[in-house]
């Protein structure tokens, strides 16, 4: 597993939990020991950037996250598809591609069955038109 595989699921991982305990992800992400490499350190980036755009990455994911609200999609999808999201939004240098890739990746190994074509597909939409939701 590369390491911005490894920091993209670390960061999932961080928001997830987050989520579940109803607490902010920065504040956890601060009370635990730091990771020094850079895996650490794209996590932490991802997790803040996610924070920070939380509410448009949100209101893009209810808008096209066809037949599922955000209450009823799994908190794990919910999460992977807001780290993607803020990368094809905010990482211009990232290959929308590989980000979309990393996602459906990430989802085989953590989450259910059809959680990745459904998140390769709302990417796909997402990406097709990140230039209008700039």
């Amino acid at each position: 597993m590369s390491a911005r595989r490894k920091a993209r699921k670390r960061a999932v991982d961080f928001l997830y939990e987050a989520e579940i305990k109803k607490i902010d992800p920065k504040a956890l992400v601060e009370s635990r020991p730091p990771v020094e490499l850079s895996e650490g350190e794209y996590a932490n980036h991802l997790v803040s950037g996610v924070v920070d755009h939380q509410r448009k990455i949100d209101e893009i994911i209810t808008t096209y996250a066809q037949g599922w609200d955000m209450d009823r999609m799994p908190a794990l999808d919910r999460n992977i598809l807001r780290v993607a999201i803020y990368e094809l939004l905010y990482e211009p240098e990232l290959a929308d591609q590989i980000v979309i890739n990393e996602a459906v990746e990430i989802a085989e190994d953590i989450s259910t069955v059809d959680s990745s074509s459904y998140i390769n597909g709302v990417l796909g939409r997402i990406s097709a038109l990140k230039e209008s939701l700039i």
